[in-house]
């Protein structure tokens, strides 16, 4: 699957990922295709975990929204715009809301993060959001990650080292990522 992270600290986030995808047991590593797992649309860095159709589909759809529905500046702003997105996600893009059948509400079926300069920002599967304070992880790489960051949090390190320790630790140890790290930062607002 993969490792994506995001950090956050010293007025800058970052968000990093690894460059590997798998079709079952089959590898295509970097040198066979672009591979890049974070994208951006307006001030906002998107990184994704599940299925590489997400990544057309979303990139497309919130590249679609008009500047007054794309508000991704708190946790309630990204909530809104997701609930917003999802109708769009079945009606223009074909997406499938079912998971399971005591499911309490339907399926956005993603798992991504968010790095803007608001701060960093998860959204799963059910549109719930989370505002994360230090640094989070998704994929199948989250838990190496995770560790990785914890263990290098204190001292001087900065967002971005931080994000791409835990993209590392999750490439060195989870067979379904693999380098190179790609990262992008930006600059925490004091003025939102």
């Amino acid at each position: 699957m993969t490792t994506i992270t995001v950090a956050r600290k010293g007025g800058q986030v970052a968000i990093a990922a690894d460059s590997l995808v798998t079709f079952g047991e089959t590898r295509l590593s970097h040198g066979y295709e672009a591979n890049d797992k974070l994208f951006r649309v307006g001030a906002s860095w998107f990184g994704l975990a599940g299925t590489t159709a997400h990544f057309s589909v979303l990139r497309r759809a919130l590249s679609s929204l008009p500047a007054d529905e794309l508000r991704l500046n708190s946790r309630d702003e990204v909530f809104d715009t997701f609930l917003r997105l999802h109708p769009k996600l079945k009606e223009n893009f074909f997406l499938n809301p079912k998971e399971e059948d005591a499911d309490p509400y339907e399926s956005s079926q993603f798992v991504m993060l968010i790095a803007n300069a608001s701060g960093i920002y998860g959204v799963y599967s059910y549109r719930e959001v989370f505002e994360f304070d230090r640094f989070w992880a998704i994929g199948s790489g989250r838990t190496y990650a995770l560790g990785a960051m914890h263990a290098s949090w204190e001292g001087k390190r900065s967002a971005k080292d931080i994000a791409d320790i835990g993209v590392r630790a999750g490439c060195e140890f989870d067979k379904s990522s693999g380098l190179p790290v790609k990262l992008h930062t930006v600059k925490l607002s004091t003025q939102l």
